[in-house]
């Protein structure tokens, strides 16, 4: 399940910031409430959804819950923060 929450967040990851970075692209001086607003969003389902789902105690959600919170983080690290938002340099 660890692999499939990694999947599943890689993903979401993919979909998500893909039409957030399109919509930034075509709001122009706003563009950074769109990011700060899909950072958060990739936040709460890799991170919030994650722990809720290791907090259920059951064997799959567990699994499930820190495939999603490992993919959060190796998103982070190999893109440099750039796929999860959090890269500074993308509000200057």
């Amino acid at each position: 399940m660890l692999f499939a929450g990694l999947a599943i967040y890689s993903v979401l990851n993919a979909l998500i910031g893909f039409f957030i970075f399109f919509a930034a692209m075509s709001a122009g001086s706003g563009a950074t409430a769109y990011l700060v607003a899909g950072a958060v969003l990739l936040a709460l389902v890799g991170l919030g959804a994650g722990i809720g789902l290791c907090l259920v105690r059951r064997p799959w959600s567990r699994g499930l819950g820190l495939g999603l919170m490992i993919g959060w983080a190796l998103w982070s690290i190999l893109s440099a923060g750039i796929c999860t938002g959090i890269n500074p340099s993308l509000y200057g």
